[in-house]
């Protein structure tokens, strides 16, 4: 007898893995393209506390944390719920937590043209705490920089 429980435990685990990889569907250029917005800035914008979610590409197992986008306006911006939908691009694909922040950063630099452009990623790592170390709680902190690296580390402060 089979156990009730694990009836449609496949389409479950493909629907849930095709929703966590559904970023790479996403044009990240029409995206942003379709949102920018011809406008002179001289501050600092800074979008913080963006949930996100990837799946880590050795082990197939779940990341979680949040990102903070900056960026130092020239004479475009971009609207914030376009910032949030690049990092969900990024973030919903197989993918190392360095990339998402480093094509996060590349794309906004590319698109935008600010002085600099940062993406800081704070994630827990399911593969670090229910396997392996065993490490629960641990945070991987990365921080990609474009452009003036000085003047956006002074700005981040």
């Amino acid at each position: 007898a089979t156990d009730p429980e694990l009836v449609g435990t496949g389409e479950r685990v493909a629907d849930a893995y095709a929703e966590l990889c559904a970023g790479y569907a996403v044009d990240v250029d029409a995206l942003i393209g379709e949102n920018l917005i011809q406008q002179k800035g001289d501050g600092v914008v800074a979008l913080e506390g963006i949930a996100l979610a990837t799946m880590c590409p050795h082990h197939l197992m779940p990341a979680l944390g949040t990102a903070t986008v900056a960026y130092a306006a020239n004479d475009r911006i971009i609207g914030i719920g376009a910032i949030a939908r690049v990092v969900d691009a990024f973030s919903r694909r197989l993918t190392l937590q360095e990339t998402i922040g480093a094509e996060v950063t590349r794309v906004l630099y590319k698109h935008l043209a600010p002085r600099w452009v940062s993406c800081r990623i704070s994630m827990q790592h399911s593969c670090m705490s229910a396997r392996g170390e065993r490490r629960h709680g641990a945070q991987l902190v990365t921080h990609a920089i474009l452009g003036d690296r000085e003047e956006a580390m002074w700005n981040l402060k």
